[in-house]
């Protein structure tokens, strides 16, 4: 079993920064792929960004790329999404979710554990 906790969310203007973490437990951390999703009022939930359990090789959507980062430090059990160039359309409930090490770290579904969210809101 793993236990995700999300913090870092706020109000923040356009252009500006966040990060958010994603806090683990369990001893099985590091061998767990870790994805960040978020859902807009109204819309369904999105993939944000992925990374496996070495921290190489991640992905984002095309929308983030170049602005959002996704790390993780396995000593810590905690992920991190940091943010820059936040735009108003980034405004959403943030969601960390982990799984055994696979591919597709953008299908919700394939995901065993999920954090109760955090909110983020950018003011234009």
């Amino acid at each position: 079993q793993v236990q995700l906790v999300e913090s870092g969310g706020g109000l923040v203007q356009a252009g500006g920064s966040l990060r958010l973490s994603c806090a683990a437990s369990g001893r099985t951390f590091g061998s767990y792929v870790i994805s960040w999703f978020r859902q807009a009022p109204g819309k369904e939930r999105e993939f944000v960004a992925g990374i496996n359990w070495s921290g190489r090789n991640p992905y984002y959507t095309d929308s983030v790329k170049g602005r959002f980062t996704i790390s993780r430090d396995n000593a810590k059990n905690t992920a991190y999404l940091q943010m820059n160039s936040l735009k108003p359309e980034d405004t959403a409930v943030y969601y960390c979710a982990a799984k055994v090490a696979g591919g597709n770290y953008g299908y919700a579904g394939a995901f065993d554990y999920w954090g109760q969210g955090t909110q983020v809101t950018v003011s234009s």
